[in-house]
């Protein structure tokens, strides 16, 4: 039985009649069309559905909405701010951080939740904190890097001019 469900997504007030059981992923695509957050294994373990659910990374393919109730949602459609991109997603155009793009919404948003609470992470933070989120074009040394670029451009540091990735030097 539908209920009525109320949360803030991407700074705007939402209230939704939904089955309260219904997952976020599901609501976010086709109710709102939404398509930024990617269904992918539907068991929380590749990462594709991530969105920021007070601010923390969460897997949309496994929240019920009942559970979204009161709450903030970020998704990759909200991630940028007034026209400007999130200093990640620039990051992540400027290293060619994706291939096929199809899992890098929710590299951002585990990229975003993580730079939160490891401001200046070393590189292998990065990796372990990015290691739930799965690529399978292999672009992981590209979004290493991305997110390298990205703390620094947020913690005001001129980032490491690092080489391409693939080339020699």
């Amino acid at each position: 039985m539908a209920e009525s469900i109320a949360f803030k997504l991407n700074d705007q007030p939402v209230r939704l009649k939904v089955d309260p059981e219904r997952t976020l992923l599901w609501v976010l695509r086709t109710d709102l069309k939404l398509t930024g957050t990617k269904f992918g294994c539907g068991e929380g373990h590749c990462g594709s559905c991530t969105v920021l659910v007070n601010n923390v990374a969460a897997r949309s393919c496994l929240l019920s909405m009942k559970y979204i109730q009161g709450k903030e949602v970020l998704t990759i459609e909200g991630l940028a701010r007034g026209g400007t991109l999130h200093p990640l997603q620039k990051a992540f155009m400027e290293h060619d951080a994706f291939q096929c793009g199809f899992c890098t919404p929710g590299m951002i948003l585990t990229g975003a939740a993580f730079l939160k609470s490891h401001p200046q992470p070393t590189r292998e933070e990065i990796v372990r904190g990015m290691e739930q989120n799965f690529c399978r074009c292999g672009a992981h040394v590209r979004i290493i890097e991305a997110i390298q670029t990205a703390a620094a451009e947020l913690n005001g540091k001129p980032a490491l001019a690092l080489p391409p990735s693939g080339s020699q030097g």
